[in-house]
């Protein structure tokens, strides 16, 4: 058995066991563990919806409302995956350093295959969005575009941060709009104040994941604050920002801009459980900025923004945000567990 691989540019045809290697290479380049980034931060949004259903547009959930839903949560947790295919092909100079053992890096992942592959993708979750509600690709495209921009803004210090936390907070958006028709007002201060938080908590979920990067962005001239400033100062700026989110939180309720709901017993624990996380993230990276364990100290990391998004969950639906807590917390452990391979 075999297929066609004039996409590839040979002159050769893919042979099934040749698909099988491309097929898994394209999986392992897709890093699993991330999935439940862009998918809780578009959860926000869709859970979001369903109380605008039942509060503004006083009707009762149908079956019809959770097939969409699963549909756009399907969209959103792929949606990681099949962009890092673009992200490690743009970071090919530094992943040569920091990640010799990538697929695209070693040659495991056919590079025009594997683009080839996302594109499609990207197309079809495109069409799809058109269909549920057409104000939804606009998300998808400025999160797209937003993906090229953040590899060559990783020299703009922390800029790179601030496009990396702008290009996921577009999921939060999406998964709104897609859920169904586009609310009257769009935009409201509680609902800013949500993706803002979502932007802070996935930039500075990157900028602890710079420093396993260090010696390659170096090299390849990737101003990064951390390249910038040093180990020494970054992971000082680290612990302190590790308390960004729950300061920009407090500020919103203070200010009255995010006050929509009362705050549940369900979202204390979230809330108390994601500062832990947030805080021992921080001491993790202060300790070891370098080497194995800055690598694996990003479960952490992970955990801790994919449940600080869970928390802006229980600020309106508490029952919903315990069952994604755990589950998240679990899942990024288990995932991030699988690829054990620090060059990689």
């Amino acid at each position: 058995m075999c297929i066609d691989d004039t996409l590839l540019g040979g002159n050769h045809a893919m042979t099934f066991s040749e698909l099988r290697t491309f097929a898994f290479a394209y999986i392992k380049t897709m890093r699993l563990y991330y999935a439940f980034i862009t998918g809780i931060a578009g959860w926000i949004g869709v859970s979001f919806y369903f109380v605008l259903i039942v509060r503004d547009f006083h009707r009762e959930i149908t079956a019809a409302d959770y097939w969409r839903a699963a549909l756009i949560l399907t969209i959103l947790f792929a949606s990681w995956g099949i962009n890092q295919v673009f992200n490690d092909w743009l970071g090919l100079p530094e992943d040569r350093i920091n990640a010799p053992n990538r697929p695209m890096v070693t040659g495991e992942l056919n590079v025009k295959w594997a683009l080839t592959l996302s594109f499609s993708l990207m197309g079809i979750a495109t069409i799809i969005s058109w269909f549920l509600n057409p104000h939804a690709v606009i998300p998808i495209v400025f999160g797209f575009l937003l993906n090229f921009v953040y590899e060559y803004s990783k020299a703009w210090g922390l800029w790179g941060n601030v496009i990396f936390g702008l290009m996921i907070s577009n999921c939060t958006v999406y998964g709104f709009l897609a859920s169904g028709p586009t609310p009257d007002p769009f935009v409201t201060s509680h609902r800013l104040c949500a993706v803002f938080l979502v932007a802070l908590m996935n930039g500075l979920m990157t900028y602890y994941t710079y420093f396993k990067d260090y010696e390659g962005d170096k090299a390849a001239g990737k101003k990064t604050f951390i390249v910038r400033y040093g180990i020494e100062t970054a992971r000082i700026a680290g612990v302190f920002g590790a308390f960004l989110p729950t300061l920009a939180f407090l500020f919103f309720r203070w200010m009255g801009w995010y006050s929509g709901f009362a705050l549940s017993e369900q979202f204390v624990y979230c809330g108390v459980m994601t500062v832990f996380l947030q805080i021992w993230t921080a001491i993790r990276f202060y300790n070891f900025p370098v080497g194995p364990r800055a690598y694996y100290s990003n479960a952490t990391n992970f955990r801790a923004c994919a449940c600080g998004q869970v928390a802006i969950i229980a600020t309106f639906n508490g029952t919903l945000a315990m069952y994604l807590f755990i589950t998240t917390y679990v899942f990024i452990g288990f995932l991030f567990g699988l690829q054990d391979d620090v060059k990689a």
